[in-house]
């Protein structure tokens, strides 16, 4: 499986976060945020993630939180409507895959191998899924995989 070695910066996010197993709900979640950034007019060169904060192998389905995020510059001014935090950066193996729910799945089953037969050792930090500028256009996202330096 192709990949790239990035060093990701720590950025500034505004999220919507839901707790329970993880499935289509999720999409409903990105929805909320989206509509939440484009009322606000941040969505046109956004980076959204999506962030699995729990493995479900070792969380209860129930107690599994995810959270739908965009970048935010540091001056952005907030209301309480939405939460805000910080994403920390560092460095990350990125694998590009078309966003279909089969890709995606397909994609996870070969990143753990992947990693393991080029000699990385994943990080104690969540999986990222990135999507960048014009998504309606850009079929595609990153998995943002943490690995240990």
């Amino acid at each position: 499986m192709k990949f790239k070695v990035e060093i990701l910066p720590n950025y500034r996010i505004a999220y919507v976060r839901r707790i329970g197993p993880y499935n289509n709900a999720n999409f409903e979640v990105m929805e909320k945020l989206k509509k939440w950034a484009k009322e606000r007019n941040l969505l046109k060169s956004a980076i959204l993630f999506a962030i699995p904060q729990d493995n479900p192998e070792t969380t209860l389905p129930e107690n599994c939180r995810f959270d739908a995020c965009i970048v935010i510059s540091k001056d952005y001014q907030m209301d309480d409507s939405i939460y805000v935090g910080e994403l920390s950066g560092g460095k990350y193996l990125i694998y590009e895959v078309k966003h279909t729910v089969e890709d995606i799945q397909k994609a996870y089953a070969d990143i753990f191998p992947s990693i393991q037969s080029n000699g990385y050792q994943i990080d104690n930090k969540p999986i990222l899924e990135k999507y960048s500028g014009d998504m309606i256009n850009n079929p595609y996202c990153e998995i943002c995989v943490p690995i240990k330096s």
